[in-house]
């Protein structure tokens, strides 16, 4: 079967623009892997220098040490708040970025950052610890949240980096091994006002919504309303009651590209700094 020149011309046109689009994507692609490898080889250099900058320590309960009131009694709660809080001194830490607000440490995971805090929360998706331009982004708090300790719910972002840095392991929670050790089911943090303990009460993977990112609430119902909802997500049943008079931290990440893991966690125990 003889086919025209026309057609012929036609088909190998069609053939080149096909392969000038599959280089163009094999370009594009092997453009953003190493972007990916540089940006996180800067975000494991930033993390060396600020573990040099600053060493986190654990500090014993004071007279000001305060355990918030509650109706668990259980042998497990008792450990949770008996465990050392955090402090670190922020000197070091505000010489490299004066917008450094505070620390956390997530248990069961490599979780273990200062975290920044800014105008707005777009900035800090798209810059490093130091402020330079990162893919990576950094550990960064609402922007609407006062981190005074009054906050009904304070909550931090990260990018759920495939490397583990950032929020990139807080995908362990939704895993059998660290939702079956107890040990884990703690968060850790300082603030400039404040060092803190926080118990886990909900883990869960949603797609991406942002009824659980409520910062001001309009009555204790509206407050309680979002907990039960957030309580009712969760992959496990904690056993931790939240009551009205609780505060809450809240950590999010990415799963992919329309899903976020989550981590809720109620305040136990606190010391001013």
């Amino acid at each position: 079967m003889k086919i025209k020149k026309g057609k012929m011309r036609a088909r190998l046109a069609i053939s080149c623009v096909v392969a000038l689009i599959c280089v163009v994507g094999i370009g594009v692609s092997g453009y953003k892997i190493v972007e990916w490898l540089i940006d996180s080889n800067n975000t494991k250099e930033q993390s060396e220098t600020i573990d040099e900058a600053a060493e986190v320590v654990e500090v014993d309960d004071s007279e000001e040490t305060e355990v918030i009131p509650t109706n668990d009694d259980s042998d497990l709660y008792h450990k949770y708040i008996s465990m050392k809080l955090l402090d670190v001194d922020f000197n070091e830490l505000s010489a490299i970025n004066s917008e450094t607000a505070g620390g956390i440490s997530l248990s069961g995971t490599d979780i273990n950052y200062p975290f920044v805090q800014t105008t707005n929360n777009d900035y800090y998706l798209k810059h490093s610890f130091d402020k330079s331009y990162n893919s990576a982004g950094w550990v960064f708090a609402d922007f609407r949240n006062k981190l005074d300790g009054t906050d009904r719910n304070m909550i931090l972002y990260a990018h759920g980096r495939y490397d583990g840095t950032m929020f990139g392991t807080l995908r362990n929670i939704l895993t059998s091994g660290w939702l079956n050790n107890p040990e884990n089911f703690t968060v850790r943090t300082v603030t400039a006002t404040e060092s803190a303990a926080w118990q886990v009460f909900s883990a869960y993977r949603i797609p991406t919504t942002s009824d659980y990112i409520q910062t001001d609430f309009r009555d204790d119902a509206d407050f309680m309303s979002m907990i039960n909802k957030i309580k009712g997500r969760s992959v496990k049943d904690f056993n931790t009651d939240v009551t009205a008079s609780d505060h809450i931290l809240t950590l999010s990440t990415c799963y992919s590209s329309t899903e976020r893991v989550v981590l809720h966690a109620k305040l136990i125990k606190r010391s001013p700094r």
